[in-house]
C-alpha cells in the first residue's frame, strides 16, 4: 500500500468513527476523544484503541461493534481490531472543541 492509500484509508477510518455514537450522548466517539490510537499496518490490518465515557458504560458492547461493524465495511480493510483501554483515564478535556460546544461544556 502506498503512502497515499494508507491516508486515504486512515481518512475513511476516521470519518466512519465520526459516525459511531454513544446512544446516551449525541456526539460522535471520535469527537468525544475517546479513540486514542488508529494504527494501520502496511498490510491494511487496523487497530483501534479506545476508551468509553465511564468504565462500567452501559452500552460499550453496542459502541464497540458498531464501531468494528462500521470499520470493516471500508474497502481495503482487511481486518479490524477495537480494544477498549482506560489508560489514560478519558476527561471531558478531551472532547474537541465542536463536542464541548454541542454538550453545554463552553
Amino acid at each position: 500500500m502506498t503512502p497515499e492509500e494508507k491516508l486515504q484509508l486512515e481518512e475513511k477510518v476516521v470519518e466512519m468513527l465520526r459516525t459511531v455514537f454513544d446512544p446516551e450522548i449525541p456526539v460522535d466517539i471520535y469527537s468525544l476523544g475517546l479513540v486514542y490510537k488508529i494504527d494501520l499496518d502496511d498490510d491494511a490490518n487496523l487497530h483501534i484503541d479506545m476508551t468509553l465515557t465511564a468504565p462500567n458504560c452501559p452500552a460499550a458492547d453496542f459502541i464497540v461493534e458498531d464501531a468494528r461493524m462500521k470499520l470493516e465495511s471500508i474497502q481495503g480493510i482487511k481486518s479490524v481490531d477495537v480494544r477498549i483501554v482506560y489508560e489514560p483515564e478519558w476527561t471531558k478535556d478531551m472532547m474537541s472543541e465542536e463536542a464541548k460546544l454541542d454538550l453545554g461544556f463552553l
